[in-house]
């Protein structure tokens, strides 16, 4: 299904919290993000990961499918993020055969939804 205006969740977004990992580690490297974008494509970095998503979109929810490098090491998985009634969205977030977590997320003040 192609973003078109209806998906809520396109922009640039804060994460801030996650159930397996302190404020510390999210914020290892760089602030940690995700970015989703309206041409099927986003971004996701987080403690010591840099991933590329390929997404699949519906107003208020994105499936996608990541892959890129934790420590230097390849990394893939899968997940979800569903836009939350309080403009918030909460992300299922899965390593292929590994942890998942569940990360919130904020807006970032200078993105604007569709």
């Amino acid at each position: 299904m192609s973003a078109g205006t209806a998906c809520r969740l396109i922009g640039r977004w804060r994460i801030v919290e996650a159930d397996l990992w302190g404020r510390a580690h999210l914020d290892l490297v760089e602030p940690a993000m995700i970015t989703i974008g309206t041409d099927g494509h986003g971004e996701i970095a987080f403690g010591a990961l840099q991933a590329g998503l390929d997404l699949g979109y519906s107003q208020a929810l994105v499936h996608f499918t990541w892959a890129g490098f934790e420590e230097m090491d390849e990394v893939s998985g899968d997940g979800h993020a569903e836009l939350l009634d309080d403009g918030t969205i909460e992300i299922t977030f899965a390593y292929h055969n590994g942890d998942e977590a569940i990360l919130k997320v904020k807006r970032e003040t200078s993105s604007t939804a569709c």
